[in-house]
This record gives structure tokens, C-alpha cells and sequence, in this order.
């Protein structure tokens, strides 16, 4: 008897970033095993999920986000398992997240070891990005260390002293190091004096609560953060990630870089792409206290003028999962407030409203932003593409198909949602992550504490792999 294979995903269109076919999706063992054409007769299979009229893309690579973080004396109140929970719910089948040290006393390595170990209980594959945030003369060691372990990124701040800041003698020497070890190097971008200076000012005037969070880190602080970034960058031969993008001329910054032949990537998120800095004069203020803060309307409309451009590279969640109770602590001052957002379970109908529904994005976009993008940036094998021979995380959904944010009703470990009330498109039916059905149309099926380990390639050696454009198969 010949052997049956798990599942077939039937007559859906499969769509990825590099073009669709109607296809039937044979998965076994956790893979993509083949692809067959819609107008051939569908394969036997333990189970069959029919998606006529229906698209399936690859699922979801959320390349930032952090859990169990811990801020001052605040820490998120999710784990592994409600954040990869959260991320199958959203279409998300693999989670990055941050190794960062907590004081002096945890080293970078230790950091990434701890969360290594906590990832355990994760629902979904799970990837790591390094920090440093002083050098000493044990850095190089522990990057070569962490990249052993297949951890081929480091993020780096620009801002926060006295806390998560690297010194421009860190970032310098870390990209070096980077470089030799085929790695990327991440960075938040925010110019520390400027930002230092404004907020003081600020708190001079009696202007420092939650109202006024968007005119103390101003657009300038942040765009001559990554221009002196880029020439760190370009001075070393570092492939530079800036993270949570919110202004085009940071963008347009990233963009000239490339035009001169440099490794650079921008990455923004779904609030910065929708929400405005009107929201601080809202009755909720401290549901949109995040670092950078909200831009004004016309920023945020020439900011998705690049995402449809294509200049934006990914569209990662930045998710960090505090409550409404720690956030309204210290709303009467913003330098002492927990800053961040839930947002990985609605990555994906955000920003396949904004691009796709509001801005006539193709889904190909989507799925480059979405999956596509953050898999090969990041050198995570066997992701963002159905293709046969890579992992089988795949989502159902219907574009046509709406749903209102409700965050007391999604599963993220908190109690709110920025985008609360608003109607997206883009919501997956069917979940596919690793060969596994989590969601369908009886809901959540928790699969336990089967999330992998992802071991990330080098960046060269990724690209280098990837040389040969991945196609789909013809019909017959």
C-alpha cells in the first residue's frame, strides 16, 4: 500500500511573493512535499481542506517581537506560549524575538541561552536576535558563540542610556564583528541627545505625560540616528535592519543607501502605517505609548506611499505585551511609563488592509512584507514560500472577508489593542503551521509545546543560496 500522505490543501490560489497558480498543496511530515495543478485531480490524503475561492499564502515570520520582556521594574505578562499562541491566531507560524540583557551582570550570550530555554513552551517556530549593548573584550567571543548557536543577528539602540544603549564605539565594533561572522546587524534608530534634550525640555515646561509623548521624540531625532547609522554601516561593509521605521525621509534614507550599493533594510509596523499622533488627545491615551510615538496624518500617508512603493522592505509587529494597568501607572510622565504594544496577532489584517484593501497592493506584496521579505532578510531556511521541500505553514483566508478588532476577544496576554474597533480584512480561516491544522473552522487546536528552534544561516551565505529565483511549478 502506498503511503498517504497528511494532508492536501484543494483548489486554492496559492500566492507567493513572486506570482500564484491555482494548485492543490500535498503536506507530509511537516513539509511542502508537492504541488500539484488545480486542474489535475486532488491527491488522497489523510486529510483534505477545500479553499476554492480562496488564497493560501505562506505563513507569517514575525522578525521582532518581544516576550517576557522586561523593562525597569515592568515586565510583559505574556510567556512563549500565550505570544505563539497570539501569533497562530494572526497567521504568524514563526516568531523572532530578543535575547536583550537585563543589566550588567547577564552578558548577550547569557541573554539569548535564557530565552533560548523559555522558548520551549512555544505553539510556533521560534528564532533568535542577539543584543549588545556594551563592548568588552568577551563580545567577539559571545558573537561567535551566539552565531554557533544559529543566532546571526544583533540588535543594537541607539537610544535609552543608562540602560539598553550602545555607545557609537559598540555599534561600530559590533558591525565589524558582524561582517566577519556573515551576520546582520539590527538597530533602533533614535538620536539619544536630541531625544535626551527635547524630553528634558518638556519636562521643564510640564509637558512630559502621555498627551505630549509625540513632540518629545521628534521625526529629526530618529532620521539623524539612521543617517549616521548607514555611514557606521557603510565605513564597516555591515548589512544594517532598521527596525520600526515610522518617517519616510527614514525610509528615503535606507533607499539612497541601497541606490549606493548598501546592505540596508526598513522595516516599519502595522501602527505606524494607520494610526496618527491625533491619538494622544484621545480618551485613551496610554493605549499608544511607544517609542518612536505616533506621526502626524501626512508622515503616516507618505509612509504607506512607500510601502506600496516597495521601498519598505518588511512589516514586523514590534509586539510587547504590558497591560492597561502598568501603562496607566505613570501616564503623568512618559520618561517612566512602559512603552510598546500588542500587536502580533493583528500584524496580519492590518497590513494587508493597509497595503492591499486601502492602497491597491497586489497579495504578492503582501506576502513579500508579510513572510516572503522577513524569511530571506533574516536567513531563516525553509520559510516564506510554498514551495516543495520547505516548511509546511501555510494560511487560508479570504480577502473579501471582515472582522472588528476586539481586544478584550484576542489572545495576546493583555487587555487592549491600538487598533480596538477598527474593521480590517485579511483574518486567516486556516492556520497551517509545520504540517499541524491549529485553526479552522472549530477554532484553536493547541498543538502543546511543539514550536522549534529556528537556526538562522548567515546573511551572505542565505543570499548566496537564494541566487537561483524560486518559481512555481507549471502545469502539466
Amino acid at each position: 500500500m502506498s503511503h498517504i500522505p497528511d494532508l492536501v490543501i484543494a483548489n486554492g490560489t496559492v500566492v507567493n511573493s513572486f506570482g500564484r497558480q491555482a494548485a492543490h498543496v500535498v503536506v507530509d511530515g511537516g513539509r511542502i512535499v508537492q504541488l500539484v495543478d488545480a486542474a489535475e485531480p486532488i491527491p488522497t490524503a489523510a486529510r483534505t481542506i477545500e479553499a476554492h475561492g480562496l488564497l493560501v499564502i505562506p505563513g507569517g515570520i514575525d522578525g521582532h517581537c518581544h516576550v517576557a520582556q522586561v523593562t525597569g521594574r515592568f515586565r510583559t505578562l505574556d510567556d512563549y506560549r500565550t505570544t505563539s499562541t497570539a501569533a497562530l491566531w494572526g497567521g504568524t507560524t514563526t516568531i523572532i524575538d530578543f535575547g536583550i540583557p537585563r543589566d550588567a551582570q547577564e552578558t548577550p550570550l547569557d541573554a539569548v541561552l535564557n530565552k533560548k530555554r523559555l522558548a520551549a513552551e512555544s505553539r510556533c517556530d521560534v528564532a533568535l536576535h542577539g543584543s549588545v549593548v556594551s563592548w568588552d573584550e568577551t563580545v567577539p567571543w559571545q558573537l561567535e558563540q551566539l552565531a554557533a548557536e544559529g543566532v546571526r543577528s544583533v540588535k543594537m539602540y541607539t537610544t535609552n542610556r543608562g540602560s539598553t544603549m550602545a555607545d557609537g564605539d559598540t555599534v561600530l565594533k559590533v558591525m565589524r564583528e558582524m561582517v566577519r561572522l556573515d551576520g546582520l546587524t539590527y538597530i533602533h534608530a533614535e538620536h539619544d541627545a536630541i531625544i535626551t534634550d527635547c524630553t528634558e525640555q518638556h519636562a521643564a515646561d510640564g509637558r512630559i505625560s502621555i498627551e505630549h509623548l509625540h513632540r518629545t521624540r521628534p521625526e529629526l531625532a530618529e532620521e539623524v540616528s539612521v543617517k549616521e547609522t548607514l555611514a557606521l554601516a557603510e565605513y564597516t561593509g555591515a548589512p544594517v535592519y532598521f527596525v520600526h521605521q515610522s518617517t519616510p525621509g527614514a525610509v528615503d534614507l535606507v533607499t539612497e543607501a541601497r541606490e549606493r550599493g548598501q546592505e540596508a533594510y526598513s522595516e516599519t509596523c502595522p501602527h505606524y502605517l494607520t494610526l496618527d499622533d491625533t491619538v494622544y488627545g484621545s480618551a485613551f491615551p496610554e493605549w499608544y505609548a511607544c517609542c518612536p510615538p505616533m506621526r502626524s496624518a501626512e508622515t503616516v500617508a507618505a509612509l504607506k506611499d512607500r510601502l506600496s512603493a516597495g521601498a519598505i522592505h518588511t512589516v514586523s509587529s514590534d509586539h510587547s505585551c504590558y497591560d492597561l494597568s502598568q501603562k496607566r501607572e505613570r501616564t503623568d510622565d512618559v520618561r517612566y511609563m512602559p512603552h510598546g504594544l500588542p500587536g502580533v496577532e493583528t500584524r496580519m489584517p492590518v497590513t494587508f488592509t493597509a497595503l492591499v484593501s486601502e492602497s491597491g497592493g497586489s497579495v504578492e506584496d503582501f506576502v513579500e512584507v508579510f513572510s516572503a521579505g522577513p524569511a530571506r532578510i533574516n536567513a531563516v531556511p525553509r520559510k516564506g514560500a510554498i514551495v516543495e521541500g520547505f516548511d509546511a505553514d501555510l494560511v487560508i483566508f479570504d480577502p473579501a472577508t471582515q472582522q472588528t478588532v476586539d481586544g478584550g476577544a484576542l489572545h495576546q496576554g493583555t487587555d487592549f489593542s491600538p487598533f480596538e474597533g477598527k474593521t480590517l480584512n485579511g483574518w486567516p480561516a486556516v492556520v497551517v503551521s509545520a504540517g499541524r491544522v491549529v485553526l479552522d473552522e472549530d477554532g484553536f487546536h493547541d498543538p502543546g509545546a511543539v514550536g522549534r528552534f529556528v537556526a538562522r544561516n548567515g546573511f551572505n551565505e542565505h543570499r548566496d543560496a537564494l541566487s537561483v529565483p524560486v518559481s512555481l511549478p507549471l502545469p502539466a
